[in-house]
């Protein structure tokens, strides 16, 4: 859409409209914005990419957020634009599509302009200028409304900090109840460079996992790089995800004009050959895509036989930056300790000193020394317990050494389990939760780890206590897994 906006030459008239002429600020680049003020020229470049071929059109929808749009100053239009953006999106569907050929609308959620996981400040890691809840309910706003407006399924793409998505994909869970249905999801990360990871530092595989629990109906990448460097990327997705894989690439990488040189023939060759290796299910172009692209595409992929999705064995998966999968043959897995207050008076003192940056230390110890899994507890009566997980896992962020593996949130209050699951990007354990409250407890404790995707060690606990002989530890422990498997 950006490519094709660029074309227009559009004035900073055409983005005020009439709407916005009274705005203090300049609105010129808030191209979200022109489906408020301009829907003709949203509609018509949506008419082009159908005419070209395609069958799911993105809303114009990127920055659509209300976190986004604080920078122009227009917060408060953040669900107008959404619901704008779904229903042009959706009239240019309905001029085209057929019985025979339904078209659809993917309602767009970027990743806004902050992240979750990175400091914006060089000087302070632990630092954030986004809090979880903030990005829950201005992602739960935009996914509303682009449903209202006519979106047929919700994509979260362009993720380059996977905590942002996960936030994303709570809220989007947390509309669909609320609704009283669903519609599919596409989840779309940014590998940024030649690194092969994301910009908050997992790898492609990793990023799976951490978002897995959502059921998409796809996982895939998008942006940032041209379908050269990426096809490795969505090689390793190809393998690993049991779900449909989607593609959409940059026309290359950007000039020195900030254009993209890589032309239709040349991007649906590569793109053709993805699909004819069974990669991919999905494909089509980001940053520099034109509807001659979108042609040519679809062109070479007609007739192709589509990715079957790999049939793979139910092990435990975890992630930090990196992928952990524990196997049959994985032995023990070795759970770092040390960064535990119960656990170790060195690792507690630091803490109660204030000196989190050397507790960091024990951490990278831990990792040093063969840790596959970090152990992090922070139950001591003085302190703040909440605040202090928040801290100590923004600090495992900003070190890849250590936030390279999975990390569990240890913790006997639910408050503090909370805490730390907002602050994970990878996929973690919750260690633990139990019957000893009751079901509904357990079941309510159960679907919010879910819903951040996080694993959880069951404690054999239940209404009368704990197990204290090996029939009532397999009975309370079986009740719990049917309860997980059959309810949650």
């Amino acid at each position: 859409m950006g490519t094709m906006l660029q074309r227009e030459a559009l004035t900073e008239a055409d983005y005020r409209g009439e709407q916005f002429a009274a705005h203090d600020r300049d609105l010129r680049g808030n191209h979200d914005l022109l489906a408020l003020t301009r829907p003709d020229v949203i509609r018509r470049i949506h008419a082009e990419y159908l005419a070209a071929g395609a069958d799911i059109v993105e809303t114009n929808s990127f920055t659509a957020t209300r976190i986004a749009q604080a920078e122009y100053g227009t917060a408060d239009a953040a669900a107008a634009i959404n619901r704008a953006a779904a229903a042009v999106a959706r009239a240019a569907c309905d001029d085209v599509e057929s019985a025979d050929r339904p078209r659809f609308v993917a309602g767009v959620i970027g990743p806004t302009s902050r992240t979750a996981s990175i400091s914006p400040s060089v000087d302070d890691p632990a630092y954030r200028n986004v809090t979880f809840a903030e990005l829950v309910e201005a992602y739960g706003e935009a996914a509303r409304s682009l449903l209202e407006g006519g979106a047929d399924l919700l994509l979260v793409e362009t993720i380059i900090d996977t905590l942002n998505a996960k936030a994303a994909l709570y809220a989007i869970a947390e509309v669909f109840d609320n609704l009283g249905y669903r519609v599919p999801i596409m989840i779309s990360g940014t590998i940024t460079d030649r690194s092969g990871r994301l910009l908050s530092g997992q790898t492609a595989e990793a990023f799976w996992i951490s978002v897995a629990h959502a059921q998409p109906l796809s996982i895939g990448l998008n942006c940032a790089l041209g379908p050269d460097l990426l096809r490795q990327h969505v090689q390793d997705l190809s393998r690993t995800a049991a779900v449909s894989t989607s593609a959409h690439p940059n026309a290359g990488l950007p000039n020195d004009l900030g254009g993209y040189d890589l032309s239709p023939a040349s991007m649906a060759e590569e793109l053709g050959a993805w699909a004819r290796d069974g990669l991919v299910n999905i494909v089509g172009g980001c940053c520099g895509t034109t509807p001659e692209h979108i042609a040519a595409i679809a062109a070479a992929v007609t007739g192709v036989r589509p990715r079957e999705h790999p049939v793979l064995p139910a092990y435990t998966q975890l992630s930090g930056l990196e992928p952990f999968t524990v196997r049959p043959d994985s032995l023990f897995v070795n759970v770092g300790e040390r960064t535990n207050v119960t656990g170790s008076r060195r690792f507690a003192k630091l803490i109660l000193d204030n000196r989190f940056d050397d507790a960091l230390e024990v951490a990278r110890q831990q990792v040093d020394a063969g840790a596959q899994v970090l152990d992090v507890n922070f139950d001591e009566g003085l302190l703040d317990s909440e605040a202090a997980m928040t801290r100590f896992l923004r600090l495992i962020a900003s070190e890849p050494a250590i936030a390279r593996i999975p990390v569990m949130i240890d913790s006997s209050r639910w408050s503090v389990l909370e805490a730390g699951l907002k602050g994970l990007q990878g996929k973690g354990i919750v260690n633990s939760i139990s019957l000893k409250e009751g079901e509904e407890s357990f079941l309510a404790q159960a679907r919010v780890v879910q819903r951040h995707g996080a694993a959880v060690v069951v404690m054999a606990f239940d209404e009368e206590g704990q197990a204290d002989t090996a029939e009532r530890k397999v009975d309370i422990l079986a009740r719990a897994y049917r309860m997980l498997v059959d309810e949650v």
